[in-house]
C-alpha cells in the first residue's frame, strides 16, 4: 500500500471512531439532561416501594403543571396571624400540617398513612426541598392536599425587605411551576414572627399559620413515639392546628407515631379537614353569627334602617 493510500486509510478511520464516540457522548447528554428536567434524582435512604413508584411516575410528567389550583382562604384571614380555628365545642375537626419537606423517605410514608385514612392534610414546604425531590412535591398535590410557603432556606435570623421577599417570592414561584398549586398560605420558620418574614408574607396577602399543638417531634431530643402521641391527643380541641414535621431531619418517629394519633383523635370524635377548609368552616360560623345578630337588632329597633 503507498503512503498516499495508507493516509487516506488512516483518515477514514479516525472519521469513523469521532462519530462513533460523538453519538455516544450525546446520548449520554441526552439521558443525563432529561433526568434533569423531569426532577428525577435518587433520593438518600430507601422510600416504601409503592409510594417510590408513584413519585417516580409523577417524575415522568412535565414540570410545567396543566391546570391550576388555588388554596386561597377566606378574606377575613388574609393577611393575619392564626394560631388556630375559633369554632364550636361540637364542631370536632382538627387540621395536621407537616413541614420542612418534601423528603423523599418520610413524605411518602406519610402519604400512605394519610391516603389509607382518607385524610388530607397541609403541607408546608421549603422551596429547595421541592427542587430537590420536585416528584414528591407533585405526589402531594396529586394526593388532592394542600402546599403552604415555608420559605426557601428555613432561615430564622434576621432579614431585609429583599432577602425577605426572596425567600418567600422563590418558593412560591417553585411550588406553583412544580405542582400546579398557588398558595396564600405562609408558615414562617421556628414559628419567628419577627425576622422579616410574616411582615412581608402579612403586606402580600398571606395568612400566617401558626399552630396551637405540637408533637415535639422537631425537638432536639424529641420524644419516643408514644409520647409523641399522647402530646396531640391530650391537647386537642375543635379547630386545632398540630404541628408535625415530613422533613429537617429523620421523622421516622414522626412517621411510626402518625397511625396512633389519628386513630386517637378519630376516638375522641374528630375528622380531619386541611387549613383552608378550617378557616372557611371559621368564616362561615361568623357570618351566621353576625346575621343573627343583625336579625335580633332590627328586630329590637324596628325603624333601623
Amino acid at each position: 500500500m503507498s503512503n498516499r493510500k495508507f493516509s487516506l486509510f488512516l483518515k477514514v478511520v479516525t472519521i469513523i471512531l469521532a462519530v462513533g464516540v460523538s453519538s455516544v457522548g450525546i446520548s449520554l447528554l441526552v439521558g443525563t439532561t432529561r433526568n434533569q428536567l423531569l426532577g428525577i434524582q435518587k433520593p438518600k435512604g430507601q422510600t416504601a416501594k409503592t409510594s417510590l413508584d408513584r413519585a417516580m411516575g409523577a417524575s415522568a410528567q412535565s414540570i410545567i403543571p396543566a391546570t391550576v389550583q388555588m388554596n386561597e382562604v377566606p378574606k377575613p384571614f388574609q393577611g393575619t396571624i392564626i394560631y388556630q380555628a375559633k369554632l364550636k365545642a361540637n364542631e370536632k375537626v382538627i387540621a395536621l400540617t407537616f413541614d420542612d419537606g418534601p423528603s423523599p423517605k418520610n413524605t411518602a410514608q406519610i402519604l400512605e398513612i394519610l391516603k389509607k385514612n382518607n385524610i388530607k392534610a397541609t403541607f408546608f414546604m421549603v422551596g429547595e426541598m421541592v427542587k430537590y425531590f420536585p416528584q414528591v412535591a407533585k405526589l402531594v398535590a396529586a394526593d388532592g392536599h394542600v402546599i403552604g410557603n415555608h420559605t426557601w432556606h428555613h432561615w430564622y435570623f434576621q432579614m431585609d425587605g429583599a432577602t425577605a421577599s426572596s425567600e418567600i417570592d422563590r418558593t412560591a414561584d417553585i411550588i406553583y411551576k412544580t405542582t400546579g398549586e398557588k398558595t396564600t398560605l405562609f408558615r414562617p420558620p421556628g414559628g419567628f414572627l419577627n425576622n422579616g418574614l410574616a411582615q412581608y408574607a402579612k403586606k402580600e396577602k398571606y395568612a400566617v399559620m401558626m399552630w396551637s399543638e405540637e408533637s415535639g417531634d422537631a425537638e432536639r431530643r424529641s420524644p419516643q413515639v408514644p409520647m409523641l402521641v399522647k402530646n396531640v391527643l391530650k391537647e386537642a380541641k375543635p379547630g386545632a392546628i398540630v404541628l408535625l414535621h415530613d422533613g429537617g431531619g429523620n421523622r421516622s418517629k414522626s412517621v411510626k407515631a402518625l397511625p396512633e394519633m389519628i386513630a386517637g383523635l378519630k376516638t375522641q370524635g374528630y375528622r380531619f379537614v386541611t387549613i383552608p377548609q378550617l378557616l372557611e368552616m371559621q368564616a362561615k360560623e361568623q357570618s351566621a353569627v353576625t346575621a343573627v345578630s343583625s336579625v335580633t337588632t332590627n328586630h329590637e329597633h324596628p325603624n333601623h334602617q
